[in-house]
């Protein structure tokens, strides 16, 4: 992100490695994971915004008083608009896009997690997962699949 210049977390070399973690926030910068409703996230695991704070974050966008609102809250933590989870040694996984997500019937589906596991068929060469209006659930699941050659 260009708007926490140029980093805000790290995989420490002296710390255990974990894959698929964005790591740990640096020493001067501040993490957290927010819901919907703008509260933040207790729990290991639960998914919610990333939202950024520290003096690397940007103070507002030149000229565009509307989008820095937007993008920051009134006590300057800058929302990044991914979605991830946090374990329990507080490193942080990036889940999805905030704008990405599918909300069907109430429920959110992470796009990406659903590829993730149309990935581990071995016929599965490409997978897009998205959402599409239904008058029932507000949105369905829609998955496109591209197969590996000679795959039925």
């Amino acid at each position: 992100l260009s708007e926490t210049s140029p980093v805000a977390s790290f995989n420490f070399l002296d710390r255990p490695k974990k894959a698929g973690s964005i790591g740990l926030p640096l020493h001067f910068t501040e993490m957290r994971l927010v819901d919907d409703k703008g509260e933040v996230v207790k729990g290991v695991g639960s998914p919610g915004e990333i939202q950024v704070r520290g003096h690397n974050v940007m103070k507002g966008y030149y000229r565009k008083p509307k989008e820095t609102a937007e993008a920051i809250t009134s006590d300057g933590w800058f929302k990044t608009g991914d979605v991830g989870t946090q374990d329990e040694d507080g490193y942080y996984f990036i889940v999805d896009r905030k704008k990405d997500m599918i909300i069907r019937g109430g429920f959110n589906v992470y796009p990406r997690e659903v590829e993730e596991v149309l990935y581990k068929h071995e016929a599965v060469a490409e997978a897009a997962v998205v959402g599409i209006h239904d008058e029932k659930y507000g949105e369905e699941v829609r998955a496109v699949v591209a197969l590996k050659p000679g795959a039925a």
